[in-house]
């Protein structure tokens, strides 16, 4: 194998892409795209859970068959969404399915969204017991516990499958979550729209927190995303790129962690929740509008926080954005946005 072509396979491994990103409801096209992230060298497929016609397990299963080697994460679900054995049950019958590919990737979503629903608010000791639970029903223990994730007398699962327990990684943006990662999962998921400067920062907190814990430095598997969009028209550019952003950056409170971690002036989200398609939405505004509406809200936005924290253009110029985001001390990327079927100039 030539240098030229050993380094781009090298990248491949280092790199991941989402199926069926955003809203769907015919998530079979997730088969097709997961067999053409293995067959480009693919580390990862990645999978957003959306409750609807987007089941992580029912998912997972599915790809399971059609792949062989690549890994399936969740990005992400949560501890909370299911009860702790169902969880625990969920993963091992897939990691025996895939022959121990899958991958955890768990949030901590917003307050409001718990609220709604009727489930109770993570909070850091919720996750991290429900983490420990976790791991242990994963092993054949027998479980017995009180406390903030929940009370549950007797649990354990029968006949688990000789697999190892899959990695947990916790999705985080400020810095308490990670640290928490550091301290207590394999890995964490960095949210899009991160620059590499950014990602930098949070990668030496998630290593000094685990550092601090007693683990080595590389126990903890640091993913960042980035919004991928090449060789595309202005207009399909927009709707993944600026109306991705836009659905992040316009949820109260989430938008300021975003523009924090960036350095950003958090006074921008002012003009950009003030647009005509955004004005006194309260939920979230990809439920309702429209990938153009929402790239049409992203004129508010300053170009650099599109420009700085994803990778458009040619295949070259998104290289060199992914070589910026792993010098800053990412492990892997997680390419968003872009399904693998229009991914091969990228990754090759």
């Amino acid at each position: 194998m030539s240098e030229q072509k050993s380094s781009a396979a090298e990248r491949a491994g280092r790199l991941g892409a989402y199926v069926v990103p955003g809203r769907v409801t015919d998530p079979r096209p997730a088969l097709t795209q997961a067999a053409e992230a293995e067959r480009l060298g693919l580390g990862t497929v990645w999978l957003s859970e959306r409750w609807g016609a987007k089941d992580f397990g029912v998912l997972f299963g599915a790809i399971s068959q059609v792949t062989s080697d690549i890994d399936i994460a969740a990005g992400v679900t949560h501890l909370n969404s299911r009860h702790p054995a169902l969880l625990a049950s969920m993963a091992m019958t897939a990691q025996a399915l895939s022959d121990g590919r899958l991958v955890l990737g768990v949030g901590r979503s917003v307050a409001a969204m718990w609220q709604s629903v009727g489930l109770p608010v993570p909070t850091n000791r919720s996750l991290t017991d429900s983490a420990d639970i976790f791991r242990r029903l994963c092993r054949g223990e027998k479980v017995r516990y009180q406390g903030p994730a929940g009370n549950f007398p007797a649990l354990r699962l029968t006949d688990v499958p000789d697999q190892p327990v899959p990695p947990l990684l916790l999705a985080a943006i400020g810095p308490r979550g990670l640290e928490l990662a550091g301290r207590h999962f394999d890995g964490v998921i960095l949210h899009p729209f991160l620059t590499p400067e950014a990602v930098a920062r949070s990668a030496q907190l998630v290593r000094a927190a685990a550092a601090a814990a007693g683990r080595p430095a590389d126990a903890v598997r640091i993913c960042a995303t980035v919004v991928t969009a090449s060789g595309l028209a202005p207009a399909e550019e927009a709707a993944i790129v600026a109306g991705r952003a836009v659905s992040y950056y316009q949820i109260p409170g989430f938008g300021e962690q975003l523009a924090q971690v960036n350095d950003w002036d958090p006074d921008q989200l002012a003009v950009l929740r003030a647009h005509p398609q955004l004005a006194g939405m309260r939920g979230s505004a990809d439920s309702v509008r429209t990938a153009a509406q929402l790239a049409e809200a992203a004129a508010a936005l300053p170009a650099r926080w599109l420009n700085e924290a994803s990778a458009v253009g040619t295949a070259a110029q998104c290289h060199a954005v992914f070589d910026r985001y792993l010098d800053a001390g990412a492990d892997e990327l997680i390419l968003h946005g872009s399904t693998p079927d229009r991914l091969a100039s990228v990754v090759g």
